[in-house]
């Protein structure tokens, strides 16, 4: 019996009211429950105010066996981010826009080297993807095709040194099985269609619902994000034929990454579909669900935590 929560981004103190509203308190060995554990849907870093706290609570609750939890983009992008490359530079390269999404995370380790590079080593040690009888649970994408595919290439469906420097290799098969199943899958937009997204950044392709079904449906319903500016043209015939839908007879999938809007997207997409991104970092909510094994799930069962 887990509940699962979504993104945290360094919002600590929402993090201790969401547990502690669904049961969980706090002793010698992190938080606990009596009876379910927690799993986390990573991005536990960047952006908020308590990030080393955050990254305590959730590494002491996984290490104590109340907790599991998977990868985020974010844990991904900061150990791109540390990596050298072979040629000179990181994996990840030190771009100005890069910087300022990973700064509050550098910051709060200032004069901590040591701790950071320690909690990098673990971030190798979540997987990127985690299934059951039950459920499956994911940062951003669960494509049955790149799963299979990193099942068949990962230890312990995690990452490790070679496998870094074989997914920055662009048009790869890891390369896109990391980067759908952590930071989701986009579709790019016709010629001379872009919008500007919420950091500011012009943007030429987008994420889309990759559980939905594509056929005559257009680049603006096909948007997770509510974005006006996105054409009523329908989707390129050549891109659904190579399109994994994700039914909606499977089993339950949870993840995080959208920063939804609850005023907008209030409930659920679909009854086997539960995104918890609801923006904690951008005075949004701290959302989880608690989870029974249940093939339907229950919007009543969510928790939701006001950032601010």
């Amino acid at each position: 019996m887990y509940d699962f929560i979504g993104d945290i981004h360094g919002h600590a103190d929402k993090l201790r009211e969401i547990l502690e509203k669904m049961g969980y308190s706090e002793g010698k060995s992190g938080y606990s429950h009596p009876s379910r554990k927690a799993f986390f849907l990573g991005d536990f870093i960047d952006r908020g105010p308590k990030i080393r706290e955050t990254l305590e609570i959730v590494r002491r609750m996984i290490e104590s066996g109340n907790a599991k939890a998977v990868m985020g983009n974010h844990e991904y992008n900061a150990i791109m981010f540390h990596y050298p490359e072979k040629a000179g530079g990181h994996l990840r390269k030190h771009l100005i826009k890069n910087i300022v999404q990973h700064y509050e995370t550098l910051n709060q380790f200032k004069n901590r080297q040591e701790e950071y590079e320690d909690y990098l080593d673990w971030f190798l040690t979540l997987p990127l993807y985690f299934e059951t009888n039950e459920f499956r649970a994911v940062h951003a994408c669960w494509d049955s095709n790149h799963i299979n595919y990193l099942r068949s290439v990962l230890k312990n469906d995690c990452l490790n040194d070679a496998l870094l420097y074989e997914a920055v290799v662009e048009d790869s098969a890891i390369f896109h099985a990391v980067e759908d199943t952590l930071k989701g899958r986009e579709l790019r937009l016709p010629d001379g269609v872009h919008f500007e997204d919420k950091d500011g950044h012009i943007r030429h392709e987008y994420r889309i619902k990759w559980w939905e079904n594509l056929e005559n449906i257009s680049y603006k319903e096909l948007s997770i994000e509510k974005i006006e500016s996105l054409p009523d043209a329908l989707v390129p015939a050549e891109f659904i034929s190579n399109a994994n839908v994700y039914g909606p007879n499977e089993k339950p999938v949870f993840f995080g990454h959208y920063w939804l809007d609850h005023k907008i997207q209030p409930d659920f997409f679909r009854n086997n579909i539960c995104c918890l991104d609801y923006s904690v970092a951008k005075k949004g909510f701290m959302a989880a669900y608690r989870f029974d094994g249940e093939q339907v799930l229950d919007l009543e069962k969510r928790f939701l935590v006001r950032s601010a």
